[in-house]
């Protein structure tokens, strides 16, 4: 496949359902037919098969995504994969997909997505060609956390931008380049490679595990080499971080409808949004904590 821009949705087994529906809101809602592409572990191919019949989507693996990288067998990459936890695997994974993909650009997408109106290519590439660049300061989060007595999550913000703007030498305000669903150059992701990480004797696989934030990794390089010209925009998508982000929303009247005049979609985090967690795949006692602490948010949200 050598698509210049692809949609890349990366999944796995317990976020099946989940992919089904974006599934099906992008096939609602993709008038150009822009390409579509699902990456998931190889033991999951068959499972989503199911899933995507009807849709034009390609299905990849991540093991194939991995064995892309000039240097898989001799750092024996696949090892690293398989030994490295699933939330940071995804992330290389995501950040590395161009190798196999061969395209120039991409949205990459979670599961939890959902397309709310019309995708256009002109929504994510700039008319000089290059994607747009998410990139700002994400105050109206910050704010709305620390205003429900959330000041982990403002700490957590300062902390995860901090660590990478060390690693990479900037000195400067603390940027947010997402939240998924992020715009992604190849080039940027060659360029960290090639300027950063090789120098050091260093994969991707050793950039998370120094610094679990691929969004992070991506538009600090960008600052730091310039590799496409930077066009900042905000996100394009309502991300729900939190549950009691979504019920504090929800109460001031938001709705997909509303969304939909400024958004192209909302991401429901499966962090919370558990509902569609593929059956078998968390305890009773899981969900029943996780019913639990939705009705504490619920009320929570109300103050």
């Amino acid at each position: 496949m050598a698509d210049a821009f692809v949609l890349l949705c990366k999944s796995y087994r317990a976020d099946a359902l989940r992919a089904k529906r974006l599934l099906d809101s992008i096939s609602r809602h993709n008038p150009e037919r822009l390409p579509v592409v699902i990456a998931v572990p190889e033991a999951d191919l068959a499972l989503f098969g199911e899933i995507a019949a009807g849709h034009a989507v390609l299905l990849v693996s991540d093991e194939d995504v991995v064995r892309s990288h000039p240097q898989a067998a001799a750092l024996d990459l696949l090892a690293r994969y398989r030994a490295t936890p699933g939330n940071h695997r995804q992330q290389v994974v995501k950040a590395d997909a161009w190798r196999l993909l061969g395209c120039e650009s991409w949205l990459c997408m979670d599961s939890d997505t959902v397309v709310l109106r019309d995708l256009h290519l002109s929504d994510f590439i700039a008319p000089a060609g290059h994607p747009y660049t998410l990139m700002h300061q994400s105050r109206e989060l910050m704010q709305l956390a620390l205003n429900r007595g959330h000041a982990e999550v403002f700490r957590h913000f300062r902390e995860d931008s901090e660590r990478v703007k060390t690693l990479l030498g900037r000195v400067g305000p603390d940027l947010d380049f997402g939240p998924t669903p992020t715009l992604w150059s190849a080039r940027v992701w060659h360029d960290l490679h090639e300027r950063y990480l090789a120098p050091r004797g260093w994969t991707l696989w050793d950039a998370i595990a120094a610094a679990p934030a691929e969004i992070r990794w991506y538009g600090e390089a960008l600052l730091a080499y310039r590799s496409i010209p930077i066009d900042a925009i905000e996100p394009l998508f309502r991300v729900y971080h939190h549950e009691w982000q979504y019920f504090a929303l929800k109460r001031q009247g938001e709705t997909p409808q509303t969304l939909a005049q400024q958004f192209l979609g909302a991401v429901y985090q499966s962090n919370w949004e558990f509902e569609l967690d593929t059956p078998g795949t968390r305890s009773t006692a899981s969900i029943l904590g996780r019913h639990f602490k939705r009705w504490r948010r619920r009320l929570g949200a109300m103050r």
